[in-house]
């Protein structure tokens, strides 16, 4: 089909429109993110707000793929705008796009935890939990079964640091993250586990995430155990098991670095003659 060329050319309406549409999503999508860190509403709104968003997004792209076919045949101005359109709407859509990915290949769980027989248990952090929140309660063998067919590294860690240093060093890191602790209390020998609850963040939405630490002795050294869960969703996408995995990670890292820079005591009465200098442990 011949194209037909307008003596003066107007500009597309549709594609004027669509910019608009598709700029408009953006502080739609902002909107939900700043609902959800400030904590104004739960999640049913925050989500529908940036659903919202995307649905904008789409009508953006279709309105801009309908504008580029009318230029095409009938010379109107609008290339530019259309174009804008579909790029704005793609970054927005991008990261829900990754996000559906990610839910292809990752098992439907939302609560990570190294110990499946007797997970650290949710008690301050509880009392913050909505009734449309999920449970509290680990969900059980079968979603541990899950979680180790896709994470297989997700492991207790049995550090050498002794139960104190393993627990000064999990505070230190929660503290560098800046996650909100909700409740602390420090390992007691033969009394009480150390533990440390917190609240984690998700980077870009903002979602509130439960983590739990334990840390228990375990001969001369401490083993800590991680658990990790969404307040809501069916599916974490990857995140608390990350969020586990570099704990731990971490964690070994600071009690090991820790315990190595305190030198060992000299004895009371050094042998003469030979060169005593303090050791590292």
């Amino acid at each position: 089909m011949a194209r037909r060329f307008i003596a003066d050319p107007e500009i597309s309406r549709l594609a004027l429109w669509s910019r608009r549409i598709a700029v408009f999503a953006i502080p739609v999508a902002l909107l939900a993110i700043i609902i959800e860190r400030a904590g104004l509403f739960e999640l049913v709104p925050v989500l529908m707000t940036f659903a919202a968003s995307l649905v904008l997004a789409i009508l953006a792209i279709a309105l801009a793929l309908i504008a580029l076919i009318r230029i095409w045949f009938d010379g109107r101005k609008g290339t530019l705008n259309a174009v804008t359109a579909i790029f704005v709407s793609l970054l927005l859509l991008a990261y829900p796009g990754y996000l559906g990915v990610r839910a292809l290949q990752l098992p439907q769980i939302y609560d990570v935890t190294t110990d499946p027989y007797d997970p650290p248990r949710f008690e301050a952090v509880a009392r913050l939990r909505t009734r449309d929140a999920n449970p509290v309660a680990y969900a059980g063998l079968a979603t541990y079964q899950q979680q180790r067919a896709a994470y297989p590294d997700i492991e207790p860690l049995i550090a050498a640091a002794p139960p104190q240093a393993a627990y000064d060093a999990a505070r230190a890191i929660v503290a560098k993250r800046k996650w909100r602790i909700v409740d602390e209390r420090a390992p007691q020998a033969g009394r009480r586990d150390g533990k440390i609850e917190a609240i984690a963040q998700s980077p870009i939405m903002g979602f509130r995430d439960d983590v739990v630490i334990r840390i228990r002795p375990a001969g001369t050294g401490s083993r800590v155990d991680v658990r990790s869960a969404s307040r809501y969703g069916w599916h974490d996408f990857g995140t608390n098991a990350a969020r586990v995995a570099g704990l731990i990670e971490d964690i070994d890292g600071v009690a090991m670095a820790d315990k190595t820079e305190q030198p060992i005591k000299k004895t009371a009465n050094p042998t003469p003659g030979k060169n005593t200098q303090p050791a590292r442990r």
